[in-house]
């Protein structure tokens, strides 16, 4: 294990549980793993494939995913090659050959594949050390991403009898936990949860008011490093990378509405690296493997927890410091119950919606609420790396009246009007929807007029979200519930936060980032490192693959830190493999040599 650990991947030592699961592989069991993005997942099963007789079947759910692994294990030197719709005639039958004549050891199929007979009679050809299943949550309905054909795997077990199955991800809930092992009829499965949480992640969570100068601060805050933007609509990623291009700040865009040249050609550009920002919607998810990305934004809430930890996951990979932002409002949960609303999984999409509101609107630890949502323990008091821990909130000093007064209100207009309508009620604007319904004249009207009604509105979303006030999904009208009962009758305290972040605030934020930086490179050439970032982009446009494929930003701080000048010392780099040392030691040396 260490041996191969050393020779393809250059490292010398396995991350936490890698280890653990590698072994499980080896022993034949069934296995169920949840290790978290940038935990090193892949590994797990690439390195058993090399130790063991016969071919590891890996069933992967988008071809752009099962390229980019593939190209990457050619990369350090490993038999693996892929089967998919991309291919033409030919291409496939340049594979079938190479699997008859057992000469790749990992190969990557979409799940549609393995239904086609012609597919299913070649595996049965061979020998085959086991199959895996990535991107298992895809498995489950009460997944984030569930899949019909994924359903279906359960026929492997049935159709080869004795070969392992071992699932992968890197998100489920126990609910979810459970429905992958009985869906894939996994039998005795060793199961592995490595903690969810991904402590070098700061995670910071703001109402939207004026999206375009928020998304330009975060910009600013992170000039030079790569990052993505996460939109909810193909519209707004569409306006909102024409207009950061405008304004200096080069992005690609991508949605599925773009043809799949258009995509694909933003795609590369983001992997090689001639572009470090990303627009986006959830279409660019699974498979973006940069492991340098310091900054991921969401322009809208995403419809459930584990989109977000999935897409906060993309961030940091390197396990270096890196930073998420979530802008939202309550536009974003009627849009997501209108999208919602058509699915087969209705109750249970609305279910995870709303806890994906509870986690934007609920002043607490945001590692804490992750963890949890996950069914985990969270044992810190503090994470240190939230805008709740590092004291950026500022709570509302008297919550219980403010909440009584806001509850009082939508009861007077008899909770049959919106957030809109009780806000303006409060305010005391006395608009001619609110006259015509006589709303003017309730006890409630004006009592919150010193108040701007962004504000009222904020704390509004505030008491839904923490599910003392419902929305009526159709009609978007407010109604107490039980818990909103008990505010009212003062038998339960909550927490509020004032929506904004004042200038000092903001200030003390971008100092922190500055400081959490400045120690990263403390001992680095960064001048060194600027020009083995571009040699390694050079590198990879002239192959056609995503410059981390060459080396990643860790191994590049670790060579412009050490500058090794001698093969013998350039193998000691860590992400520093046989392959690499041969193809790469030369060039890489040859840069540390001239700026030295």
């Amino acid at each position: 294990m260490n041996a191969i650990l050393k020779k393809y991947w250059g490292y010398d030592s396995f991350r936490p549980f890698q280890e653990k699961i590698i072994q499980a592989i080896l022993a034949s069991k069934d296995s169920l793993t949840i290790l978290p993005t940038g935990g090193g997942k892949s590994l797990c099963f690439q390195i058993p494939a090399l130790l063991k007789e016969g071919m590891a079947v890996v069933v992967s759910p988008l071809i752009a995913l099962m390229k980019d692994q593939v190209d990457g294990l050619k990369e350090m030197g490993i038999a693996a090659d892929y089967l998919n719709s991309s291919q033409t005639g030919e291409e496939q039958q340049a594979i079938f050959e190479k699997i008859q004549n057992k000469k790749i050891k990992l190969l990557y199929l979409a799940p549609e594949r393995l239904k086609i007979e012609s597919t299913l009679q070649l595996l049965k050809s061979v020998t085959l050390s086991f199959f895996v299943i990535d991107e298992a949550h895809c498995i489950s309905e009460w997944g984030h991403d569930f899949r019909a054909d994924y359903r279906q795997l359960r026929f492997i077990k049935e159709t080869f009898e004795n070969i392992p199955v071992h699932a992968f991800t890197a998100t489920a809930t126990p609910h979810v936990e459970k429905d992958i092992v009985q869906s894939l009829n996994l039998v005795e499965p060793q199961i592995t949860i490595a903690p969810i949480d991904r402590p070098n992640l700061t995670f910071r969570v703001a109402p939207r008011s004026q999206a375009m100068q928020q998304i330009i601060g975060v910009l600013e805050m992170h000039k030079g490093n790569p990052g993505i933007i996460y939109c909810l609509r193909r519209a707004d990623v569409d306006e909102i990378s024409e207009k950061l291009n405008a304004k200096g700040y080069k992005n690609v865009a991508y949605h599925a509405g773009l043809s799949d040249e258009v995509r694909r050609a933003h795609h590369e550009k983001f992997s090689r690296e001639e572009v470090d920002i990303v627009v986006a919607t959830i279409a660019f998810g699974m498979g973006i493997d940069r492991s340098n990305i310091r900054f991921v934004i969401h322009s809208a809430m995403p419809k459930n927890v584990e989109q977000y930890q999935q897409e906060t996951g993309r961030a940091g990979r390197d396990g270096l410091a890196s930073f998420c932002y979530l802008f939202h409002n309550g536009g974003d949960f009627h849009t997501w119950t209108r999208i919602l609303s058509d699915s087969a999984h209705e109750k249970i999409m609305m279910e995870k919606l709303g806890e994906m509101y509870r986690f934007c609107t609920e002043p607490r630890c945001r590692h804490q609420s992750l963890v949890r949502y996950f069914g985990q323990t969270y044992e810190k008091t503090s994470c240190e790396a939230c805008d709740y821990c590092l004291g950026e909130m500022e709570m509302v000093a008297d919550p219980l009246i403010l909440a009584q007064k806001i509850l009082s209100c939508v009861i007077r207009v008899k909770e049959r009007f919106g957030a809109d309508h009780v806000a303006r009620v409060l305010k005391g604007d006395a608009t001619d929807n609110i006259t015509r319904w006589g709303h003017q004249n309730l006890s409630t009207f004006g009592l919150l007029k010193d108040n701007h009604a962004s504000y009222i509105r904020s704390l509004i979303e505030q008491l839904a979200g923490q599910n003392f006030l419902k929305r009526n999904a159709e009609f978007k009208t407010l109604s107490v519930t039980e818990l909103g009962w008990e505010i009212l009758k003062g038998e339960k305290s909550l927490a509020l936060v004032k929506p904004v972040v004042t200038a000092k605030k903001k200030k003390e934020i971008a100092k922190e980032r500055k400081k959490i930086m400045e120690g990263e490179w403390s001992d680095i050439d960064q001048k060194l490192f600027q020009a083995l970032r571009e040699k390694r982009s050079e590198l990879a446009v002239g192959k056609g693959v995503p410059a981390y494929f060459i080396f990643g930003d860790k191994s590049l701080r670790e060579m412009a830190r050490l500058k090794p000048v001698s093969l013998k010392d350039f193998a000691l780099i860590p992400g520093v493999g046989d392959h690499k040392l041969k193809a790469y030691g030369e060039i890489f040396i040859g840069v540390i040599v001239n700026l030295s």
